[in-house]
Order: structure tokens, then C-alpha cells, then sequence
């Protein structure tokens, strides 16, 4: 009988232990995310500190990035300009207009627009809401948005640009498809494409074509998903729990002729009947408050680590070659030398680059509301950091 009894303490004991060590394992688990009180999925600045970078180190990489920027950019150019490394900011600079006419400059606090970088944050949003279980990777399409016209479209074709969708700008624009006095809005796209029978351009999931309508797509899908708009849900999700307080996605009844103007040349250049569709562009911001947004992507509840995986990994192999598309993000692959993981975009004026050096925890924004290539060349800083095979301005390339 004491036996039994003994046997019974060191049972209860033992299963007291495992639920503690459970639960301790669960508060912990990185892919425990924070939600609202509607069960929308937050985002949450990084509460760790990285690593503190030398003085000296410091001093080095901001003169080289200096020389790089006085090189590449000159005082006619319009841009704003960072470089961080550790979440601290080793760089930056801002020059030129917002607003010409007004002599409105471009300071460290002027939204621009960062054209096809935010898919980056569109692609974000998505898949925190896939790992809150409100959608899934692998889910169609027409689940989701009932009037879609695709039966094979997921999720994931639409993250990875292989869904074989046509671009919105170029269907809309056909044979009278759309009257193009009328501003289109992402809903209006599955009109279209259901009223007009637009064709897929391939297959799904046969082959890698960057378009802008797999993101204009997942903007609705964020909405069905969390009862808000898309620019409503940005704010809830991304853009004010992590303090971007100069960061909001573009709506024209509420922000025409009150946001920066874009630039060709000395041309202004006019808004168009496709300035209403967001989640593959329309997001201002400033690069202060998208170091932000970098930086809680580091986090441990961002995401859970399988997901991060696959967001990483490059989904079109039909061709051998250095470039991939992961979950919004772009990738080169070298068989010497880091992944080096980056989106640019260009709407109108707007060029934007974002790189994300993921081993040495770099990042870099560049955005100009003139156009101009020069936004691209930013790369050729990575180099400084690690092993990406690079020319750099010093080795002669122009």
C-alpha cells in the first residue's frame, strides 16, 4: 500500500513537471504570435538587443558608404538613403524634393513611394496571418475570394509569382476592358478578369512571371481574412504596433495632392486610372521607419522557423541559374558566396531597393521619387559586409 501510495507522489509529481516544462515550452515557442482582441495577428518590434558594433567599425563603414553615395548620387538627384547594420544606423542621407513647386524637401520624415518593395510587406502580412491559421499556404484562391476565376490558383502561386496570371495594367487597358476615366480598384481586377474571360498567360505553377496582379490578389485576401481594409489591416498589423508613424498605404479620396509628387526628368508626372490598386505598390514610407519593420522580422515570434524557411527558398528551378523568387522576396544564388536576398520596384517616377543581408543582418533602403536607375546600384555595397560577389563603384564599374 505505501508503495502504491509512493508510486502515486512520484506520478504526480512527475506530471506537474511535464505541464510546467509544456507550458514554459509553448510561452516560448517563436511561433506564438501576438494578437488583437479580433485575433489579428500583430507584429512586434524586437525586444533583443543585437549585438553593439565598434566605434571604429562604425566609422569605417560610414565613410566607404559616403564615398559610394557621393559617387552614384549627385545634389539634382531626389532620394532617400540608408544603410543599417545590428538595427543601428550607420548611413544616411536625403536630398532633394517632394514637392518641387513647393520646395517641399525630402527629409528623414517624408513618406515616398516605395513602388514593388511593399510586396515585402504585403507578402508579410500574408504569411503572418498563415501562421495564425486564418489562411494557408496551399489554400485556392477561389476558397478565399468566391468570384476568382482561376480554380488552381493558391495561396503560394500568388506569393511566388508562379500563379500564370496576366498584369492587371496590361488587360485592363486592352480592347476597352476597362474605361480608363475610372480609377481601378483591386475588386474591380476580378471583374474584369471573370466578365472578360481573361486567359492565364501559362499554367499555373509551371513557371516563374513576376506580376503585379498576384499581389493586388493577396491585398484582397488580407481583407478577407481580417474583416479590414487592405490599408486598415497594414496599420493594425504592421504599421502601428511597430511605430512607422510616417508609413500608410495610399487611398486616393484621402491622400491626392497631399503625398510627394513624382518625378521624370523635370516632368511631373500625372496620376493614373491604376493609382488605386494597392498591395503590389502604394505604400509611403521613409527608410528610418522600414529598419523598423526589418528588424522585428527578427524576432522569434515573427514567424515560425519552417515558414522563415520557405520564405527563403526559391520556387522556380526550370532554368539553372543565380536568380529566385522566394515568399516576396527576391534572391541571387552563387555558387561562391552568401544569398543575397532583395526587392526593387518602380511605379511611375518611384524606384525603391531594399536588401536584406541576412547573415550579417544589413539593411539597406534607397528610394527616389525621380526616376532613376542609380536606386539599383545600392548593391554593390553588400561587399562591405560579406561574401557577395559584387563589382563595387572602386572596381571601376559604372
Amino acid at each position: 500500500m505505501k508503495f502504491k501510495y509512493l508510486l502515486y507522489i512520484i506520478l504526480a509529481a512527475g506530471l506537474s513537471f511535464l505541464s510546467v516544462f509544456a507550458y514554459k515550452e509553448k510561452k516560448n515557442s517563436p511561433s506564438e504570435t501576438k494578437t488583437n482582441s479580433n485575433g489579428i495577428p500583430i507584429m512586434q518590434p524586437l525586444q533583443e538587443k543585437m549585438p553593439e558594433l565598434s566605434a571604429g567599425y562604425c566609422n569605417d563603414k560610414k565613410n566607404r558608404i559616403d564615398n559610394f553615395f557621393h559617387k552614384v548620387w549627385n545634389k539634382e538627384d531626389n532620394v532617400s538613403f540608408l544603410i543599417a547594420q545590428n538595427g543601428k544606423i550607420l548611413y544616411e542621407n536625403y536630398n532633394g524634393f517632394a514637392n518641387r513647386a513647393k520646395k517641399d524637401s525630402i527629409t528623414k520624415d517624408t513618406p515616398l513611394h516605395i513602388a514593388s518593395v511593399s510586396k515585402v510587406l504585403t507578402a508579410s502580412a500574408v504569411l503572418m496571418l498563415v501562421d495564425a491559421g486564418k489562411i494557408k499556404l496551399e489554400q485556392k484562391v477561389t476558397e478565399l475570394l468566391p468570384n476568382f476565376p482561376y480554380p488552381d490558383v493558391t495561396v503560394l502561386t500568388l506569393l511566388n509569382h508562379r500563379s500564370g496570371m496576366r498584369n492587371y495594367a496590361y488587360f485592363t487597358y486592352e480592347d476597352n476592358n476597362w474605361d480608363r476615366k475610372k480609377e481601378l480598384t483591386n475588386a474591380d481586377i476580378i471583374t474584369v478578369m471573370k466578365e472578360k474571360n481573361i486567359g492565364l498567360e501559362s499554367k499555373t505553377d509551371t513557371r516563374f512571371a513576376y506580376c503585379n496582379t498576384n499581389y493586388a490578389m493577396l491585398a484582397l485576401i488580407i481583407e478577407k481574412a481580417t474583416g479590414l481594409t487592405y490599408p486598415d489591416a497594414m496599420q493594425e498589423m504592421i504599421f502601428k504596433p511597430l511605430g512607422m508613424k510616417n508609413t500608410f498605404v495610399y487611398e486616393t479620396p484621402k491622400h491626392k495632392g497631399k503625398v510627394s509628387l513624382t518625378y521624370k526628368g523635370n516632368m511631373d508626372l500625372a496620376v493614373e486610372y491604376l493609382d488605386g490598386v494597392y498591395g503590389d505598390k502604394n505604400i509611403y514610407s521613409t527608410p528610418r521607419d522600414l529598419l523598423k519593420f526589418d528588424v522585428a522580422k527578427y524576432a522569434p515570434n515573427y514567424l515560425n522557423p519552417e515558414l522563415i524557411k520557405k520564405v527563403y527558398h526559391g520556387y522556380s528551378n526550370e532554368r539553372k541559374g543565380q536568380r529566385n523568387y522566394g515568399l516576396g522576396i527576391r534572391m541571387m544564388e552563387f555558387e561562391k558566396g552568401e544569398p543575397f536576398y532583395y526587392h526593387n520596384g518602380w511605379w511611375h517616377g518611384n524606384t525603391s531597393c531594399y536588401i536584406n543581408l541576412k547573415k550579417e543582418r544589413v539593411t539597406m533602403f534607397v528610394v527616389s521619387n525621380k526616376y532613376t536607375k542609380k536606386t539599383y546600384q545600392t548593391k554593390k555595397l553588400a561587399p562591405l559586409f560579406g561574401d557577395y560577389p559584387f563589382k563595387t563603384i572602386d572596381e571601376g564599374e559604372e
